[in-house]
């Protein structure tokens, strides 16, 4: 009698965990870069004191690169999720003239059909996006008074923001929050204000993977190898879902499904449907495989990756230069500039947080300036400071205030980072998130100042030969002995 009581505890103990853990997870928050600002943004990675700004330090300019905020998907996705719609069709009407059991098909699966069906264009900024970036502005604007509280100009407050509408509509909603009630216009007060765009081919500031033939040559012969990478989780959960449902899902849906989750959780702020398909932990595995793709093809996975970003890395720290130029030399109020604010993507910002060196311990950033390879971020359930949704969600940003300190301070100028807008520690300026601004060239910057972006990018790197192709017999030999993976595979190898 004893040890049924045991028994029958331990199982309600088991059954109550499950329940907790559950209830304790919100998919929302495991969407990778397809997650919402304000879902993540508050979410610290690991536990992290940040350092107290000395006493007298004012802060004198701000730099933001920012990410678009939440958006629509793409043409190619929505055809993606239209071609779901007709092979879940075509599966449940198998089920149905096979006269199986209907009884685990989730209901919302019938009659299911793509949220942008009929829709003819895709990728622009949401209703969503566009608040993200504005109460950003509001924020920005509160938390730094004495930066903002000048008479707007262009020279004095830049904004600027690629050709792509979602990143200029992301500048136009941030610049209506961070400006509000400073204008004369509609019953808002709002004021008019300039953003600013380089041309597509010829922005190696904030569209510079987009102009980096290198890049694309390196992007496109390893998306091939990166899915291989991928393909062991998703065939296991697909195997689950078919014997969880008794639906004949191919590798494809799983993909679709998975990708459906985010966009209803992310934009429709739906989590029983799509995403209510998977377990916490086939969530968990999902997410790591995008985060995989996303370090091996935009962040640590290959220093060119990173690299390409110096442009921009100079062009911030020429504007800390220039205003630490316009203090010492008493410039006038008004006469230099105070902010330089920048709307751009997740493959601008990944990049620019690895020059950083940021999610990194120290060791790797030691690694990293070495341009020697780093290992790929740990399968789940093993933790991770890599993640997507904390690196580049919708709206992610990295701010650089600089501070100009009393001259008894231990140093003139600091430099303080923030990621989505909270203190975030610097590996190369001994994890502190406030930075003497001489370490901060030091350390960080100059290390990368021997990249030229042209030979990085557009001069003809020296590539493998080719080899012979096997003979027939050795075909067979390979056919009957294998030997592992293919060669790009191995190229990218992870412990899976």
């Amino acid at each position: 009698m004893a040890m049924a009581i045991a028994t029958f505890l331990v199982l309600l103990l088991s059954v109550f965990e499950h329940s907790a853990a559950g209830e304790s997870f919100d998919v929302r928050q495991h969407l990778s870069t397809v997650s919402r600002y304000g879902a993540v943004k508050d979410i610290a990675g690991h536990a992290f004191l940040p350092s107290n700004v000395p006493d007298g330090c004012s802060p004198i300019h701000l730099n933001l690169v920012a990410r678009h905020g939440t958006r629509s998907p793409t043409k190619k996705r929505m055809r993606e999720l239209d071609n779901l719609a007709t092979h879940l069709e075509s599966l449940l009407k198998d089920v149905k003239e096979q006269n199986l059991s209907l009884k685990k098909v989730p209901s919302w699966l019938w009659g299911w059909t793509s949220p942008s069906k009929g829709k003819l264009k895709g990728g622009e900024l949401t209703d969503a996006g566009e608040d993200e970036l504005y109460h950003l502005g509001i924020r920005i604007r509160e938390r730094f008074p004495d930066l903002f509280n000048e008479e707007y100009h262009p020279d004095v407050f830049t904004i600027k923001a690629t050709q792509v509408p979602r990143a200029s509509a992301s500048a136009v909603a941030f610049g209506m929050g961070l400006f509000s009630g400073r204008g004369s216009l509609g019953p808002g007060h709002q004021r008019a204000f300039a953003v600013i765009s380089e041309s597509r081919a010829s922005d190696i500031l904030l569209r510079f993977f987009d102009c980096c033939k290198n890049y694309k040559d390196f992007r496109k012969s390893q998306e091939p190898a990166v899915d291989k990478l991928k393909e062991p989780v998703i065939d296991e959960i697909t195997a689950a879902l078919k014997k969880r449902y008794r639906l004949n899902f191919t590798r494809q849906d799983t993909s679709s499904l998975w990708f459906l989750c985010k966009q209803e959780a992310s934009l429709l702020d739906i989590t029983d449907q799509a995403c209510g398909l998977f377990s916490p932990s086939e969530v968990a595995l999902l997410e790591w495989t995008d985060d995989l793709e996303l370090f091996i093809l935009k962040g640590y996975g290959k220093s060119l990756n990173y690299k390409m970003g110096v442009p921009l890395l100079k062009d911030v720290f020429d504007s800390m230069e220039q205003a630490i130029e316009a203090k010492e030399g008493n410039y006038a109020p008004g006469s230099y500039e105070k902010a330089r604010l920048r709307f751009a993507h997740a493959e601008t910002v990944v990049p620019f947080s690895c020059l950083l060196g940021l999610f990194l311990e120290q060791s790797e950033f030691k690694q990293m300036q070495r341009e020697k390879p780093l290992q790929y971020p740990p399968k789940s359930p093993q933790k991770r400071n890599f993640r997507g949704s904390m690196v580049a969600p919708f709206a992610g940003n990295n701010m650089l205030v600089l501070y100009s300190c009393p001259a008894n301070s231990s140093s003139k100028y600091f430099v303080q980072v923030l990621h989505n807008e909270h203190p975030i520690p610097m590996p190369g300026c001994d994890n502190s998130d406030l930075c003497p601004f001489e370490v901060f060239k030091e350390r960080i910057v100059t290390p990368h100042m021997n990249h030229e972006y042209e030979a990085l990018c557009n001069v003809k790197s020296e590539k493998v030969e080719p080899k012979p192709a096997p003979s027939k017999l050795s075909q067979l030999f390979h056919w009957l002995f294998p030997q592992g993976n293919e060669d790009d595979a191995q190229s990218l190898k992870v412990d899976l």
